[in-house]
């Protein structure tokens, strides 16, 4: 999940939480919101914390240096 679409799950879930006044049976459009704030929430972490870790990933194999070996043509 990248960034955009879980603060579009957060916003979209924070409408339905608090925005909408509307009432339905079997269905709570409230209860729907919260879930997909959580979603969203956990979806930004996850994101976070995979970005951090690619991002020391990268930086660990740019530190690294690089030993080629010079062929002689004859």
């Amino acid at each position: 999940m990248t960034y955009g679409t879980a603060l579009f799950l957060i916003g979209v879930g924070a409408i339905m939480r608090f925005a909408v006044h509307a009432s339905t049976s079997g269905f709570s459009i409230h209860t729907a919101g919260t879930i997909l704030m959580i979603i969203g929430v956990v979806g930004l972490v996850l994101s976070v914390l995979w970005a951090a870790a690619f991002a020391r990933r990268r930086d660990a194999l740019l530190e690294r240096p690089v030993v080629r070996e010079r062929r002689e043509r004859w």
